[in-house]
């Protein structure tokens, strides 16, 4: 499987996660845990929402020259 999570998306993706972890901490809440799925998805470079929408973050490859 190809990945289709960018470098800037992977770097939201963490801190959106972080973010909502530490919040869940901080407030003592299992919603929290809702922060594990952007930080899955950053480690895997792979977003199973884009694929039904034929998303990709990723840099396409400059095509070589002729």
């Amino acid at each position: 499987m190809k990945p289709n999570v960018g470098g800037i998306d992977r770097i939201l993706r963490v801190l959106v996660g972080l973010g909502v972890l530490g919040a869940g901490f901080y407030f003592k809440s299992w919603w929290g845990l809702i922060g594990l799925g952007p930080l899955g998805t950053a480690a895997l470079g792979r977003c199973p929402a884009y694929l039904p929408f034929g998303l990709n973050t990723c840099r396409k490859p400059d095509k070589p020259a002729a």
